[in-house]
């Protein structure tokens, strides 16, 4: 069975992207981040000029540590403020950043992993949260178990940290935030009588009554998704702490009642019109900014987005998501997206790598500070407290947006992604398709789950 998924993955790895070493230049990559940034967002400064004196304290060794992430605006822009806040008590210390895609990321990890060469990785690299368990049960011997690093994971969101635990221990340092929101524009749901409060703290059922006023009122639908896949499911499953996937990695699909509620509320809010459907991701973002929705629910890095829309500024307010009906542990929480930073088994000196990484992304509110205005936003619940956090944000009616995403992300339920996650998501997506137009649910959902089953085995 292991050797099956290894191989699937090296093939489907081979196929994605041409391989390079790790001392090679960076690959230039324009696709989004995991969290888009905004467009004031600072440029990438690859400088490293660090002073020549030794700190006392600093880790013993080569005080250098290679980087692969992706995008140069969020993520390796982090790093390098990262790298100034680090280089402060430890002046000797820099960082060699190399602009990898993710898909890179993917290709190169599989192959040194199934090579059996672990001398091609960094020291550190960023992972998406979804891959994480599948990369880390197919290669357990390729990154290094951080549960005992010095950094405190209990000042991260509990279901941001479950993206990277694999039986008990933790293998990565959450990084930025995909706490779901409900964005609305307050000018449309006021043609409505409606205010944000409305649709605070609600269900799915209220949703759709607040819909069909919004649409009666405006003509707008409340919200708009991408026909063909499942994002708006994995959120609502998420939110009440189910899965696709049992702890053991077998599928969770016939008989998920969580699962099948899902897919009926999807199927309700589309029927009444509040929610319709758009071809691609382009069209997704030009339905919300161009005025065609009154709203969207979607990880917190679609602000970037909507304050592209700038003559909306103060029309758009920030709230949770609703809460699924008559399912045991629903929420009004979730997440969509994000990533964490991994230390591979290549590393030449973990205890640097530790340090630095318990230092400033799970230890210091002023590198969290530095790189809010490049949209990432932290799961480390401290950096919340910062006054940076509570700014106000005119775009978003002078709400104190950054804070209250923060205080959202500690209430998102874990859930179990698996090796097979992406298999599940593309079989539901299929399902929730055939569903809408007429197939029957039940026997939908055995489709997927033969689809999962066949994969896995």
């Amino acid at each position: 069975m292991k050797k099956k998924v290894l191989s699937l993955l090296l093939v489907g790895a081979m196929l994605g992207a041409t391989l390079t070493g790790c001392g090679g230049s960076g690959t230039t990559d324009n696709s989004a981040s995991n969290a888009p940034a905004t467009d004031n967002a600072p440029a990438a400064d690859t400088s490293t000029n660090a002073p020549a004196d030794t700190s006392a304290d600093a880790p013993a060794g080569d005080q250098t540590l290679t980087v692969w992430c992706w995008d140069p605006a969020f993520n390796m822009n982090a790093m390098y403020e990262a790298e100034k806040v680090y280089q402060k008590d430890h002046p000797d210390f820099s960082l060699n950043v190399i602009e990898t895609p993710w898909e890179d990321v993917q290709t190169k990890l599989t192959t040194a992993a199934t090579s059996g060469d672990l001398s091609t990785l960094p020291d550190i690299f960023l992972m998406q949260d979804n891959a994480f368990q599948k990369n880390v049960i197919s290669f357990p011997d390729a990154v290094v178990d951080l549960t005992n690093s010095g950094v405190d994971f209990s000042q991260f969101a509990a279901g941001k940290v479950a993206y990277s635990v694999i039986d008990g221990k933790n293998y990565g340092v959450p990084f930025d935030n995909g706490a779901v929101i409900g964005c609305y524009r307050t000018d449309l749901l006021e043609q409505a009588g409606l205010t944000i409060d409305d649709f605070t703290d609600i269900t799915f059922d209220q949703y759709v009554e607040n819909g069909k006023k919004v649409l009666d009122a405006t003509g707008k639908p409340l919200l708009s998704m991408q026909a063909g896949e499942c994002d708006l499911l994995m959120m609502m499953m998420q939110s009440a702490g189910s899965s696709l996937f049992n702890e053991d990695g077998s599928a969770n699909i016939v008989g998920n009642e969580t699962l099948k509620t899902v897919m009926e509320t999807y199927k309700q809010l589309r029927d009444a019109g509040v929610l319709i459907e758009v071809n691609s991701w382009d069209e997704y973002v030009g339905s919300i900014v161009s005025g065609d929705v009154a709203g969207t629910i979607n990880g917190c890095w679609i602000m970037a987005s909507i304050q592209t829309a700038e003559d909306q500024k103060g029309n758009w307010a920030v709230t949770n998501m609703p809460s699924l009906v008559g399912v045991a542990g629903a929420t009004n929480y979730s997440n969509n997206g994000g990533s964490s930073w991994a230390v591979s088994a290549n590393c030449q000196n973990t205890e640097l790598a530790f340090d630095f990484l318990a230092s400033t992304f799970a230890g210091s509110t002023e590198l969290y500070d530095n790189i809010l205005s490049s949209g990432a936003l932290a799961t480390w619940a401290p950096a919340g407290d910062s006054d940076a956090y509570s700014v106000p944000n005119d775009f978003f009616g002078g709400d104190a947006v950054s804070a209250k995403i923060v205080e959202y992300s500690t209430k998102v339920p874990s859930n179990i992604t698996g090796v097979y996650y992406y298999e599940g998501r593309d079989a539901v997506a299929t399902a929730i398709t055939n569903y809408i137009n007429g197939a029957d649910l039940e026997t939908e959902m055995q489709g997927a789950a033969d689809t999962v089953n066949f994969n896995m085995q």
